[in-house]
């Protein structure tokens, strides 16, 4: 009589199989990345709070015989149509572009912290109606509902960070509700109401420090997005005006001469990109950090 084979046998045999190339990478190789990460994190802010220590030249000097060069030695990025260093002008955006995603993403953070507490710790009836107002918000695309907003604030610097600000409100105001409901049935806020304890003690102590860590977590990788869509308003003409240093009007300025010179556009776009993957990836990083803390705890 032969035997039946096991079912996971073909999974056995695919695990001894796996070259170690296709493992999980080890603590050494984490350790790595995070410090890479925090390294690129530290030049990006160095460019954003110092950019005369990385770029000396002024951003916005013309000097229209050196127009259109392409990248070299004396200009790595190239120049553009008015014969300003596109180098110069990169590292000088980056103060600029950062303000804006910091300034929107800590206003989005502060307006949805408001109405996910209020929402996740009032009464039936404020719940209610704070969860139809994000609803309805967060059924608008945020690009619209931000253009929406700066045709009624006003194009600027000012009405992007407005826009942008709001208009990501709604996702952390939802998701601090959740964590603020899941933190509120936890056994150590159960057993600080069964002690005594005040509702606002309560609340300050215990469930604020639980709910706020995936918040900031998640705000992280929000910082990343509100870089992105400020960039897009910009390069739509809508943020800082010209000749300023900003990723998202220089990539407006540069889309004439795409085929010419496509320096222009290519390294303020890569700036962009390399915003958003850093702050992408130091978010997971920490939303990894806090989940395995509260796997652990």
């Amino acid at each position: 009589m032969s035997a039946v084979p096991s079912l996971d046998a073909p999974d056995r045999r695919a695990r001894r199989r796996r070259t170690p190339g296709s493992q999980a990478p080890g603590p050494l190789a984490s350790r790595i990345g995070l410090w890479v990460l925090l390294a690129c994190a530290a030049v990006l802010a160095l460019a954003g709070l110092f950019p005369g220590l990385l770029a000396p030249g002024d951003p916005l000097a013309v000097d229209p015989a050196q127009a259109f060069q392409a990248p070299g030695w004396s200009h790595p990025f190239g120049t553009d149509e008015s014969g300003r260093n596109v180098f110069t002008r990169v590292v000088h955006g980056a103060g600029p572009s950062l303000f804006i995603g910091v300034a929107a993403t800590v206003l989005g953070v502060g307006l949805g912290a408001v109405l996910g507490l209020l929402t996740g710790l009032g009464r039936r009836w404020l719940d209610a109606a704070g969860s139809r107002l994000i609803d309805a918000m967060l059924a608008f695309p945020t690009l619209l509902l931000a253009l929406l907003l700066i045709a009624v604030r006003g194009p600027g610097v000012a009405g992007v960070v407005v826009a942008v600000g709001l208009s990501s409100a709604p996702g952390y105001a939802r998701l601090l509700r959740a964590e603020v409901r899941r933190v509120s049935r936890s056994g150590h806020v159960e057993a600080a109401r069964m002690l005594g304890h005040s509702p606002l003690r309560i609340v300050v102590r215990h469930v604020l420090p639980g709910a706020l860590g995936p918040l900031l977590a998640v705000a992280t990788l929000g910082l990343g997005q509100a870089i992105v869509w400020s960039s897009a308003l910009g390069y739509l003409g809508l943020g800082a005006p010209p000749p300023a240093p900003e990723w998202g009007a220089m990539l407006n300025a540069g889309r004439t001469y795409v085929t010419s010179a496509w320096w222009m556009t290519v390294f303020p776009g890569l700036a962009i990109v390399a915003v958003g993957v850093v702050a992408t990836l130091l978010g997971r990083r920490l939303s990894a950090h806090l989940a395995g803390r509260s796997a652990g705890g």
